[in-house]
């Protein structure tokens, strides 16, 4: 598989976008700090494309890992327990994160007059907002998988920018999610010296994602430097009309990419990319929580509850979701949900990862045990409380009183 993804980023043109003198951070997706097949860049994913890049001629000093950090999620135990460190470490690689020491700099100042386009984020942050400052005139790499989303039906190229352009206050966009996305993808056309995606569906998620979802196996991978077509093409094979899902018409309405299927090129396997899988989607069989999100959002709920979140109230929010996800559902559902595709090809290839070698074809053996998984149970359970609490501490809201108060400190 290793060939494959040199094959794929070459058939995609990648070298013809991605500048060589450019730093290009390879922005790992982590939707769930546990591991989840389908939810989070694979290990494999992030080893294709460094070995591709390398192969090619990209210098490994101006190549680095980038997180992002959310408040329901812990980047420093994702990129552990979904094994991407490991890779980044094995290549000697920088590791950034992205709220770890890194200069943010106003919108207004990083794309000027762009800022007046925005469809929804001059409403959303009146006094505007920042973004990091190491992205304007880098490369980057979005890394996501291919899986459906609670709130945007699919989620992909597009929607990995989420978390490394907005700050930990990006819940605040999610009623106009579809617009938002479609201003970030204008944002990062501004801003990068090339913009590119590696998408990832060696496992693909159906269902409520981008976590409680249905894992399953359809060995593909894709990669595209146009964002719209990308996940255009993983909406089309996961059975989804990709002109019906708002932000990919909104962004081929505005000539950002293509979203027609009859208008996108499929280089490699053509007749793979018109599979469709009809995967039921994320709405059909929400979960709990999912279904409370669109009621706050959406719903009867948005006017009584959703104001609350942009207040220093809305940890109750963050703590609510992780004793939904870490605590009840990870401990108690998410085994019987991965039992099938954990003993596949890929679920052995991750659960003997660090004993595996690989040439430049990629892996010969796989090893024979499945993943055995230890965050079940009580051990699931206990890791669920640590993170409820540095989620609670490092809420956006408790780290201003936090910062308010040391100010006053100082002061006095």
């Amino acid at each position: 598989m290793l060939s494959d993804y040199h094959r794929l980023l070459n058939l995609a043109g990648y070298q013809d976008v991605l500048p060589k003198t450019a730093d290009t951070a390879l922005k790992i997706n982590i939707s769930w700090h546990f591991f989840y097949p389908g939810s989070s860049t694979t290990p494999w994913q992030l080893e294709g494309v460094i070995r591709a890049m390398k192969k090619d001629g990209y210098d490994p000093d101006l190549i680095h890992g980038c997180h992002n950090r959310t408040v329901v999620i812990d980047a420093h135990l994702g990129e552990r327990e979904n094994k991407q460190i490991d890779v980044i470490e094995a290549h000697g690689l920088r590791n950034l994160h992205l709220y770890e020491g890194e200069e943010w700099i106003h919108i207004r100042d990083a794309v000027g007059d762009l800022a007046d386009e925005f469809l929804c984020l001059n409403d959303v942050y009146p006094g505007g907002f920042s973004i990091p400052k190491r992205f304007i005139g880098e490369n980057i790499i979005h890394l996501p998988t291919v899986k459906t989303h609670v709130f945007t039906t699919t989620t992909g190229a597009m929607k990995n920018a989420f978390g490394g352009l907005l700050n930990e206050h990006r819940h605040w966009t999610h009623p106009v999610i579809h617009e938002t996305l479609v201003d970030l993808l204008m944002i990062q056309k501004k801003i990068h010296s090339g913009v590119f995606a590696v998408m990832d569906g060696t496992f693909a998620g159906d269902g409520p994602g981008p976590r409680c979802m249905i894992p399953h196996v359809k060995d593909v991978i894709l990669a595209s430097d146009d964002q719209v077509a990308i996940d255009a093409v993983a909406a089309h094979m996961m059975g989804f009309d990709p002109m019906d899902v708002k932000f990919i018409r909104m962004a081929h309405e505005r000539g950002l990419g293509c979203g027609d299927m009859r208008e996108i090129e499929i280089a490699g396997d053509a007749e793979v990319g018109a599979e469709q899988w009809n995967f039921v989607g994320p709405f059909k069989k929400m979960t709990f929580a999912s279904r409370m999100q669109h009621k706050i959002y959406w719903g009867p709920l948005k006017k009584p509850i959703e104001w609350s979140l942009k207040t220093v109230l809305a940890p109750w929010a963050y703590l609510a979701s992780v004793l939904y996800h870490d605590v009840f559902w990870y401990p108690v559902i998410a085994k019987k949900k991965m039992a099938e595709v954990l003993d596949s090809v890929w679920g052995r290839l991750f659960a003997n990862w660090s004993d595996v070698s690989a040439d430049e074809q990629g892996y010969a053996s796989v090893g024979d045990d499945s993943p055995q998984l230890e965050r079940t149970g009580l051990a699931a359970f206990l890791t669920s409380f640590k993170v409820l609490w540095t989620c609670l501490l490092e809420a956006p809201e408790v780290a201003a009183r936090r910062r308010t108060r040391s100010l006053r400190d100082g002061t006095n």
